[in-house]
């Protein structure tokens, strides 16, 4: 079993830092299954679920999306 990763709130507000710094597309293809026909307003909705969840290694979905669209805007 893969072990999970618990974000702290610094961790957080860095990703958060991180997306605001950015120019955004309109959408983004994150992988074969995950399109994003509105990529600000997904992130937006993300931060807002993962600052409720960050510290419960269940919930971490909206984290690890965050991690993918991050990692796919840096590629």
């Amino acid at each position: 079993m893969e072990e999970r990763k618990i974000y702290k709130k610094e961790e957080l507000k860095a990703l958060r830092e991180w997306f605001a710094s950015q120019n955004l597309p309109q959408s983004l293809q994150v992988d074969k299954a995950t399109y994003i026909p509105n990529l600000k307003e997904t992130v937006e909705r993300l931060f807002n679920q993962a600052e409720v969840c960050f510290e419960n290694p269940k919930m971490q979905g909206c984290l690890i999306l965050l991690e993918n669209i991050k990692a796919k805007l840096v590629n």
